[in-house]
């Protein structure tokens, strides 16, 4: 069984756009949750001593024999400068995807 919520939410006014995905998948008595989030803000700049935002990236891997459950989580947030009809802008974004297995819940067998 598979299952897949996407959504792309884009805001004009704001200059945002958030697009996220989780995809939940039982197969083979293994439950995997996979979700993905995009944001990206556009921001015009006027003044070109403005100092970038630093990049940053993070992973984190987890596991619990106890409890059978792995999870992998990773963040990268960073910017680029970009020009448009001889404009400025600072683009930010930050992506992060989050991995999570564990055993699939049990199903009840009911002979009837």
């Amino acid at each position: 069984m598979r299952d897949l919520v996407f959504k792309n939410l884009t805001s004009l006014e704001k200059k945002r756009k958030i697009i996220t995905s989780c995809e939940i998948m039982d197969k083979q008595g293994l439950r995997s949750i996979v979700r993905r989030h995009f944001i990206c803000i556009v921001k015009e700049i006027k003044d070109t001593h403005v100092e970038k935002p630093l990049s940053s990236l993070s992973v984190l891997k987890e596991r619990n024999h106890q409890k059978q459950i792995e999870r992998f989580v990773l963040r990268i947030k960073g910017s680029v400068y970009a020009i448009n009809n001889e404009k400025l802008y600072l683009v930010l974004f930050m992506h992060s995807l989050n991995i999570s297995l564990s055993p699939s819940p049990l199903v009840k067998y009911n002979p009837t």
